[in-house]
C-alpha cells in the first residue's frame, strides 16, 4: 500500500461510525439527501415484516432496508449518482445483502450454540479502543459518545450500537475459536509473496486460432468421426421448459409518465448527488518518520523546502526525495482531491494555499510534507435542466417496478394453476410464451440469464404455477410444461457445435504447427520484433506484469504464467498451446522479489495470507453449520420490499 492510500485511509478510520461499520458488518449512516425507495404504502412490506429467518431468529424488512440503503449509498459515492437503485438491483445487490444477513444471523446462531458470549467488560473495551472516541488517549465521555450517536443519520442510541456491536464480536469469537490455531510457514509466505509480487516485461507474439479456420476444412466424416470420440463431452443434463407468463418492464416503462414537479421534486431530495465540492490538485514531498530521529528528518526536509521555496523544480525534488512511493514517480502529483479525503493536517494546509504557492514544512502523523497547489476547482452543481433527462427516466423505471411489483402480488392471488395464466393474459396484455428446453445452468430462452427462474424451474412440483420470480425482463410466473432427463444426443442435434470445436481445434494446431516452424528463427534473432515482422506477425509489448495479468490477444493464461516467470531477460519461449492460441513470448525484463522486500513484507503478508486461508476454512465451516439450520426466505415479503416509491 502506497503512502498516500494510507493517508486516504487513516482518514476513513477517523470516522469512527463507519470503522465500527465495516467491523459489525452492520451499517448505520444513510445519507440525509437519499429518500427511502422503499416506504410503507399500498402493497408494501411494513417495516416488522420477517423478510428471513435463521434457526428461529427473524430478520425484519426495517434491517434489509438499512443495509441497502446504505449499500446504495456506498455505490453512489464510489460511482456518482448514475448508480441508481434500478441499476443496482439489475445487478441483483438485493439478493446479495439478504444472503449476507442471512450468513451473519447463521454464525451468531452458531456462536450461540457454542456457548460464545462477550461479556459487558469486554464491551466496554472495545469501545473504549475506538480511536474515534478518543481524545488525547482518553475516553470522550458518555455524554460526547451519547451525542455522536444521535447525530448520525438515522440517530443510533447507545443500546442500539452496543448491542450490534456486541453481535460483532461473538462472530469474531467465533471465528477465532475456529480458526486461530491456523498458522502460515515461512516457507510459504516466501513463495506466496514471491508470485503474488514478481513481475515480468514480456514480447508476445500470439497465432490464434482464429487466424487460422480460413486454412481448415471440415466434411461431415470428420465432424462424425470427432462425435464419436468424445461422445461424453456432448451428453445432455437433465432438461425442463417452462410456461411463462412475463411482466415485462419495457412494456410498462413505454407507458410511464413522469410530471415536471416530480423531476424537480427528486432533484431536491437529492441534490448532493449533482454536486461537485471544490477541489484542489497538489503535489507533495514526504519525509518519513518511522524509526528515524525528527530533527534529522526536520534539518532534511528545511533544506529541500529551501530550495523548491527560491525556484527549484518542484516534480524534481519530489522524485528525488519523497518517501511517498506512490506519487513521487509523478513527481509528487496527488491529482484532483476534495476534501475529506486526506489526514486533516494535509488537508487544512493544502486547501489554504493558492494555486502556484509551497507550503512551509507540514507535520502529520506520516512525517513532514512540503505541498504545492497546481489548480482549483470551485464547487459546482449540475442545473435541473442537464440532469432532468438522465432523472426523469431513473423515476420512470422505479415507478414502472413499483407498478409491475404491485400488479405481481395482486396477480399472485389470481393463479392457482397453469390455466390461470391464460386468463390473467388475456385481461392484462401481458404476454405468454413457451421455453424451448433448458437445463439447469442455461438461460431461459425468452428471457436470457435468469438463474432464480432456472432454479425454479427444477424445484416445481407438476400442476404447480410459482410466484413471481425476478428475472431481467420483469416479475414472471412460470409452470413447468415438460421434462428431459439426461441423454447422449444424436449427433444431427449438435452436429453444428461439433463442427465448430473441429475447426477450432484443428485451427489450434495449424497454429501450433506455424509457431513450431517459427520457434527457432526467434530464439536466435537479434531483434525478436522484427524477426516476427519477418514472418508476417506482430510483437506485442506488455508493461511490467505480475500474474494473471491479461495478455495482448490472448488474455489471461496460466500456460504463459508458468513458463514465462521462469525465464531470464532475453530469453525466448517454446511454444506454449492455450485453449485456443500458440503463443510465444520474449522475457524483456524481470523484476524480481529482492531479499529485502520480503524481509520488509513479510509479515504484513504473512497476516494476509493468514485472513485469506482463514476466511476460507470459516466460509466452509458455516457452509455446513447452515445445512444442519432451518433457514427460511419469505419470498412476498422480499418482492413487497423491494418496491421502490413514488
Amino acid at each position: 500500500m502506497t503512502m498516500l492510500d494510507r493517508m486516504r485511509r487513516h482518514k476513513g478510520w477517523l470516522k469512527w461510525s463507519l470503522a465500527l461499520v465495516v467491523l459489525a458488518f452492520i451499517v448505520f449512516y444513510i445519507p440525509s439527501f437519499l429518500d427511502d425507495p422503499m416506504i410503507v404504502g399500498a402493497g408494501i412490506a411494513a417495516p416488522g415484516e420477517v423478510i428471513a429467518e435463521v434457526d428461529g431468529s427473524d430478520l425484519t424488512v426495517a434491517e434489509f432496508r438499512r443495509r441497502y440503503n446504505a449499500q446504495l449509498q456506498a455505490y453512489r459515492q464510489a460511482y456518482g449518482g448514475g448508480m441508481s437503485d434500478q441499476l443496482l438491483r439489475q445487478l441483483g445487490i438485493e439478493q446479495q445483502i439478504l444472503q449476507q444477513m442471512i450468513d451473519e444471523q447463521a454464525a451468531l446462531r452458531e456462536a450461540e450454540r457454542q456457548g460464545i458470549t462477550v461479556s459487558d467488560e469486554e464491551l466496554a473495551q472495545q469501545i473504549l479502543s475506538i480511536p474515534g472516541l478518543q481524545e488525547n488517549g482518553r475516553f470522550i465521555g458518555e455524554e460526547r459518545y451519547a451525542q455522536l450517536l444521535r447525530s448520525q443519520v438515522p440517530p443510533m442510541t447507545p443500546g442500539d450500537f452496543e448491542a450490534n456491536l456486541r453481535r460483532s464480536m461473538m462472530i469474531d469469537k467465533l471465528r477465532g475459536a475456529l480458526t486461530d490455531w491456523m498458522s502460515v510457514s515461512d516457507a510459504d509466505v516466501a513463495r506466496e509473496f514471491t508470485e503474488r509480487n514478481e513481475k515480468v516485461k514480456l514480447q508476445v507474439v500470439a497465432l490464434t486460432a482464429d487466424a487460422f479456420r480460413d486454412k481448415v476444412t471440415v466434411g461431415d466424416a470428420d465432424v462424425a468421426a470427432y462425435f464419436e470420440s468424445r461422445t461424453a463431452e456432448y451428453r445432455v443434463g437433465e432438461q425442463r421448459k417452462v410456461k411463462m407468463l412475463l411482466l415485462d418492464r419495457d412494456q410498462v416503462h413505454k407507458t410511464m409518465n413522469v410530471a415536471p414537479g416530480d423531476v424537480q421534486r427528486a432533484y431536491n431530495n437529492n441534490l448532493n448527488q449533482y454536486q461537485t465540492p471544490e477541489q484542489i490538485r497538489a503535489s507533495h514531498i514526504l519525509f518519513n518518520l518511522a524509526g528515524k530521529d525528527e530533527a534529522a528528518v526536520r534539518k532534511q526536509a528545511e533544506d529541500v523546502l529551501a530550495k523548491a521555496k527560491a525556484g527549484a523544480d518542484f516534480a524534481a525534488l519530489a522524485t528525488q526525495h519523497s518517501e511517498d512511493e506512490g506519487s513521487k514517480a509523478n513527481g509528487g502529483d496527488l491529482d484532483y482531491f476534495g476534501r475529506g479525503r486526506m489526514v486533516p493536517e494535509f488537508e487544512n494546509a493544502a486547501f489554504a494555499l493558492e494555486p502556484g504557492t509551497i507550503s512551509d514544512l507540514v507535520r502529520s502523523q506520516y512525517g513532514f510534507h512540503i505541498i504545492t497547489v497546481v489548480d482549483k476547482r470551485a464547487a459546482v452543481t449540475r442545473s435541473i435542466e442537464e440532469v432532468r433527462p438522465q432523472l426523469e427516466d431513473q423515476l420512470k423505471w422505479e415507478r414502472t417496478d413499483q407498478q409491475i411489483a404491485t400488479r405481481a402480488a395482486e396477480l399472485a392471488g389470481r393463479i392457482d394453476d397453469p390455466a390461470d395464466l391464460d386468463t390473467v393474459a388475456r385481461d392484462t396484455g401481458f404476454p405468454v410464451t413457451e421455453s424451448a428446453f433448458f437445463q439447469r445452468d442455461d438461460p431461459v430462452p425468452g428471457l436470457g440469464v435468469a438463474p432464480q427462474v432456472a432454479s425454479a424451474a427444477f424445484q416445481l412440483a407438476d400442476g404447480a404455477v410459482s410466484d413471481p420470480i425476478t428475472s431481467p425482463r420483469g416479475p414472471v410466473f412460470i409452470a413447468v410444461t415438460g421434462t428431459r432427463d439426461p441423454y447422449v444426443p444424436q449427433l444431427d442435434e449438435v452436429k453444428e457445435r461439433v463442427r465448430e470445436d473441429v475447426i477450432r481445434a484443428r485451427a489450434t494446431e495449424l497454429s501450433r504447427q506455424r509457431a513450431n516452424e517459427i520457434a527457432t528463427s526467434l530464439r536466435s534473432a537479434p531483434n525478436f520484433a522484427a524477426a516476427a515482422k519477418a514472418q508476417g506477425l506482430e510483437a506485442k509489448d506488455t508493461e511490467l506484469i505480475a500474474r494473471e495479468s491479461p495478455l495482448p490477444d490472448v488474455g489471461v493464461s496460466p500456460e504463459v504464467d508458468r513458463v514465462a516467470f521462469t525465464l531470464a531477460p532475453g530469453t525466448v519461449s517454446e511454444p506454449i498451446t492455450t485453449s485456443d492460441a500458440t503463443v510465444i513470448v520474449r522475457v524483456v525484463e524481470r523484476d524480481p522479489v529482492t531479499p529485502e522486500e520480503l524481509r520488509q513484507g513479510r509479515e504484513a503478508f504473512r497476516a494476509e495470507l493468514l485472513n485469506e486461508r482463514r476466511g476460507r476454512f470459516f466460509s466452509a465451516y458455516m457452509t455446513k453449520a447452515k445445512g444442519r439450520m432451518r433457514i427460511e426466505v419469505n419470498n412476498d415479503v422480499v418482492r413487497r420490499t423491494l418496491v421502490p416509491a413514488t
